[in-house]
């Protein structure tokens, strides 16, 4: 719930009502970068599964075996709400290649532990391929898998492919599956593959300052179901500090974040890439990764946008543009 009492305040005084006391600088934001631990010597792999999986609102039935390997077609729960896959998408060519939507998924919704692509421009999404194949996308977690797999593919991947992927993902309807919650108190976590998931009857701890981005259902998840819905926990007052930051600006700022290049609706603006609706977890990523350095494939603009910025500032406009829908 938005405060109306804080937009009649100054913008300084605002944003210090909204984000809180200021704090020392924090340690790196690890929980936008899980990791999984490394699987301790002599553990045994789960027996196979063969029964058939479902997921809601489809006729569908595959076992795991069919989809979690990736080296058949990606698992299409829902081919009636896309057009007709190509093969870098739907296929890929393995082992080198990786099924695009086997990641993004056959709707281009993407997950927490990478990016949605529905509806981006083919010029920006070919321009973010070539930066991972010339290592202007290295990422601020060098143990990150899905990072180092988008390298691994991208130094693999033809021009003709990237192409056919570009103009297939852009052609999409973008929508989001993430419903923002400001809280102070989230559910035990723990890095299920490459996301957070809840501790199975784990309780609940502080959020602090911290975004927490997690499956509503994890077997859906895991299932690879491109309808999979997510809740981002987010602090109390954050998305009314991100909206000042946005739209108003801060002090000291010549003109309001974001949507100058972005679109004053932040959907995007010519070959600047749509910010609304998408996942937090990836937003805050990219903002922290072009302050570390670590993503320079933008113009300096970004680089420039986020050397002033604080994690609780990153969090804020994190919560504020993922809650704007696509």
């Amino acid at each position: 719930m938005i405060n109306l009492g804080i937009a009649r305040l100054p913008i300084a005084a605002a944003l210090a009502l909204a984000l809180g006391p200021a704090r020392a600088a924090s340690d790196f934001p690890a929980w936008a970068y899980p990791v999984a631990a490394p699987a301790q010597p002599g553990t045994l792999a789960p027996p196979e599964d063969a029964n058939p999986r479902r997921v809601p609102d489809s006729a569908i039935a595959l076992t795991r075996a069919q989809f979690a390997a990736h080296l058949t077609a990606v698992p299409d729960w829902h081919p009636e709400e896309h057009p007709a896959m190509p093969p870098i998408a739907s296929v890929g060519r393995e082992p080198q290649v990786w099924a695009c939507a086997y990641c993004h998924l056959p709707n281009g919704a993407g997950r927490p532990e990478n990016a949605s692509l529905a509806g981006l421009p083919v010029g920006y999404l070919r321009q973010q391929v070539a930066d991972f194949r010339n290592g202007r996308r290295a990422g601020s977690e060098p143990r990150r898998a899905p990072q180092n797999f988008m390298i691994a593919l991208a130094k693999e991947a033809t021009d003709g492919e990237v192409a056919q992927a570009a103009a297939y993902f852009s052609s999409l309807k973008p929508e989001s599956f993430v419903r923002v919650v400001e809280t102070r108190t989230v559910p035990r976590s723990y890095v299920a593959g490459a996301m957070l998931a809840r501790v199975p009857g784990g309780g609940t701890e502080p959020l602090g300052s911290r975004i927490i981005e997690m499956p509503v259902d994890l077997d859906r998840a895991d299932n690879r179901d491109s309808r999979t819905r997510y809740i981002a926990f987010v602090p109390v007052g954050s998305v009314r500090a991100g909206e000042i930051l946005v739209t108003v600006g801060k002090p000291g700022m010549q003109a309001p974040l974001c949507g100058v290049c972005h679109g004053p609706d932040l959907r995007g603006l010519g070959e600047v890439p749509r910010l609304a609706g998408r996942s937090p977890s990836y937003l805050m990523r990219q903002l922290y990764d072009f302050k570390s350095g670590t993503r320079t494939g933008a113009s300096g603009l970004m680089k420039a946008v986020t050397a002033n910025l604080s994690e609780e500032e990153m969090i804020a406009i994190t919560a504020y543009v993922t809650s704007r829908g696509p």
